[in-house]
């Protein structure tokens, strides 16, 4: 099971994103931690309710502690509540998969991302994510990496997005040419170009998924804009539009990261489901436009994981508002929902190799950086 020796081995990863859907994605994969020699399987584990609202109630208070003062006293019930369910969610996936913990070399523990705040000139970023490693090393014995983000930050790196080792690993097999990027739409948007050099680019292109959820749950809608029906049905205020796409992040050359919170549900203030819904979704397909023309070559296709990609009214947009053909994970043979959480396996490999995980072009960092922790 040494990784040392760059032999493929089988490793675990764990994903919960900022969308708090209640769900915990767990992927297993076989990798050296440059090529994915095999996509084992993925599942996603729901958290018992009690853990959802916890976690509710755990970002909220993050909000307001904003990295000042003591730590919220729920920020240690909700860590160890979280990675004893994903724990257990790793444990599942693993056994019916027919492996034991055994057969795991590592697992890769993202934790949950309660406050993550971009650096600024003269002021280091900060993030934090609840997961404790030690723990869920000593609850199934194997290797477990875990805080991937602090020690890109405390280089004065942005701390994400983490995704591009593992995307250019996958555009490796499908187009290392440069004309196609990958966009993952979950809370917030992340963009990977990789041209097969050196080169590897990723950043925030803006929001995805977040404002639009939290405004249709603000109108008892339901969690969702299930199917993209409320935004196909609404119309798109144009000039409200052409003032939200002024907002200086979108022109801000990378590399850049949001907070969940940057762009929030306020953008469609005062409008009626509709057509804040299909405010938000061309908001979101616009910035990914001007996200594609920072590039160092404007991609034709992007190929689209996360949640973001089940909504066709967005993916429609993305061809319209963004100039460029949308595709979803499978049309590549990729399992669009299990991306983020492979990355996080894939990374854990590279953790234990010793190999980067963040680069100058995708966070910012002076040189390709090692980072997480090991526990185990």
């Amino acid at each position: 099971m040494n990784p040392k020796n760059g032999e493929p081995i089988w490793a675990v990863g764990l994903m919960t994103g900022t969308v708090l859907d209640g769900n915990i994605d767990v992927a297993l994969i076989k990798t050296d931690g440059e090529r994915i020699a095999d996509f084992g399987t993925y599942t996603l584990a729901p958290y018992p309710p009690s853990i959802r609202t916890l976690l509710e109630e755990t970002l909220r208070q993050a909000r307001s502690w904003n990295f000042t003062g003591p730590e919220p006293a729920i920020f240690h019930e909700a860590e160890e509540a979280l990675t004893r369910a994903q724990s257990q969610a790793v444990k599942d996936l693993v056994e019916r998969h027919g492996l034991t913990m055994a057969d795991i070399g590592v697992v890769g523990f993202h934790g949950q991302t309660v406050l993550h705040r971009a650096p600024q000139v003269g002021r280091l970023g900060q993030t934090r994510q609840l997961g404790d490693g030690e723990l869920m090393h000593a609850i199934l014995g194997t290797k477990v990496a875990y805080d991937f983000r602090s020690a890109d930050m405390r280089a004065g790196g942005q701390g994400a997005p983490l995704s591009a080792a593992y995307h250019a690993a996958l555009l490796r097999e499908a187009d290392a040419s440069g004309d196609t990027a990958v966009l993952n739409l979950g809370g917030v948007a992340n963009i990977t170009w990789w041209d097969g050099t050196d080169n590897v680019v990723a950043f925030d292109t803006g929001p995805a998924n977040a404002p639009l959820n939290d405004f249709i749950k603000s109108k008892g809608l339901g969690e969702m804009d299930r199917d993209g029906a409320l935004a196909r049905a609404g119309t798109v205020d144009e000039s409200r539009l052409a003032k939200l796409l002024q907002h200086p992040y979108l022109t801000k050359p990378y590399p850049k990261s949001l907070d969940r919170f940057d762009f929030d549900a306020s953008m469609a203030n005062g409008m009626n489901a509709e057509d804040g819904a299909a405010l938000l979704t061309a908001f979101t397909a616009a910035a990914v436009g001007k996200g594609l023309d920072l590039l160092p070559r404007r991609p034709k296709r992007l190929v689209v994981s996360g949640g973001g990609r089940h909504n066709p009214t967005i993916m429609a947009m993305l061809a319209s508002r963004a100039g460029v053909e949308a595709v979803p994970a499978e049309a590549m043979g990729w399992k669009g929902d299990a991306v983020e959480a492979e990355c996080f396996a894939f990374l854990a490999v590279r953790v234990l190799r010793g190999l980067p995980i963040s680069f100058p072009s995708t966070t910012g960092v002076p040189q390709p950086m090692r980072g997480g922790r090991l526990a185990g």
